[in-house]
């Protein structure tokens, strides 16, 4: 019995797979942010809030675009009319998208006016249609909306009308350009505040850092509600929107950036002692070059994790603000100003659509908090 394999037993030996040996291969000599990205890719949520995220400011750069009506115009036929619905076939056909015409009559108690849905007038819907004109991003004349009425002028409410005949998903639109840009200027100067504070506390120590967290701590103690009712009170009637715009932006940032401060020291008291930062500080780098091209770098991805979780506390602080009436206020449109006119629960009880801006608000800062989980856990790729 021959029991010596043949050459050919001896030597056919099953060769490693390719494709697994590529992807180890490109796993050793990808970057960081290769490594980061794939791993945030995996997190379906997070990717969802990123969609989300990205959807509305795409809405809001282009709100002009985007509303079937602008912010302003207001039609005292249809105070507080409901929304419409949306209808496909008619009498069993297929004829697009339309929607069907308001008639009322009063209450001979209350002398309410009550709608009902008017079955003979017919409102055609189309995409790209003409409305009223504007300047896409202040540039360009146009009077194309996305979606509408395809006869200018007809009432078009999908989300129903407020307490002046204005349409409410218009409204909820151009409010994301306020309330969305309030969060990205308060947090990007609290992020610059936290950088530059929290990094020269840990980077030079001794009596720079003591200064400094007793200003943490300080500015951490702070009732920020009084001091805005009371700054609101203090402003003038006639100010601009640009100046108490300001004052919100600036009195949301003063207290946001303590949190990122701390987080900053921490890293750079761990940092400080590595030996390219040495190497810097021998080559005669200045403070502020050794914070921002040196040591900055090196948790970046914390940085960005810690940014997307504090936008929606920036949101919410504005909502909140302008709802009790000591933030922004009419006429511009955020969305803490339009649930100003839910204060009310008979308006909550009879006229539900008007809180669709706390809904607006909901889906952005679940869509952050998505986003802000897959980036931190993205941020360890490793």
């Amino acid at each position: 019995m021959d029991i010596i394999p043949n050459a050919q037993q001896q030597f056919d030996v099953p060769a490693p797979p390719v494709q697994t040996h590529e992807v180890e291969v490109s796993i050793e000599l990808a970057s960081q942010w290769k490594l980061m990205w794939w791993k945030f890719r995996r997190h379906r949520l997070a990717v969802i809030g990123l969609i989300v995220v990205v959807t509305y400011y795409g809405v809001a750069l282009f709100a002009d675009f985007f509303a079937p009506q602008a912010a302003t115009t207001y039609i005292a036929e249809y105070v507080y009319a409901p929304p419409q619905q949306i209808h496909l076939f008619r009498d069993g056909q297929l004829v697009g998208p339309y929607v069907l015409g308001y008639t009322f009559e009063r209450d001979p108690v209350s002398f309410k006016k009550l709608f009902a849905v008017d079955e003979e007038t017919v409102i055609p819907l189309g995409f790209f249609v003409h409305g009223e004109s504007y300047k896409l991003l202040g540039l360009i004349e146009t009077d194309i909306h996305l979606f509408g009425p395809q006869e200018a002028g007809q009432p078009f409410y999908l989300l129903g009308a407020d307490a002046l005949g204005r349409d409410v998903l218009s409204r909820t639109i151009f409010s994301s350009r306020i309330s969305l840009s309030v969060a990205w200027v308060g947090v990007i100067i609290s992020m610059v505040l936290g950088i530059v504070l929290g990094g020269i506390s840990g980077l030079m120590g001794g009596i720079v850092d003591n200064l400094v967290q007793r200003l943490i701590e300080v500015t951490m103690s702070i009732p920020l509600l009084p001091i805005i009712i009371a700054v609101a009170a203090l402003v003038p009637i006639d100010w601009s929107v640009l100046r108490v715009y300001t004052i919100i932006v600036f009195l949301l940032a003063i207290t946001g950036w303590t949190g990122l401060a701390r987080v900053v020291r921490s890293k750079f008291l761990a940092l400080r002692e590595e030996d390219f930062v040495l190497s810097a500080r021998l080559d005669g780098v200045s403070t502020m070059d050794l914070i921002w091209r040196h040591m900055l770098p090196s948790f970046y991805s914390h940085i960005i994790a810690s940014l997307t979780l504090a936008l929606p506390g920036m949101i919410i602080a504005e909502t909140a603000l302008s709802f009790l009436g000591v933030g922004l206020r009419p006429p511009v449109v955020s969305w803490g100003v339009q649930l100003q006119d839910a204060q009310q629960i008979n308006v909550i009880a009879n006229y539900p659509w008007m809180l669709v801006p706390a809904f607006a608000v909901i889906i952005i800062v679940l869509a952050f908090n998505f986003l802000g989980d897959g980036l931190r856990d993205a941020a360890d790729p490793y």
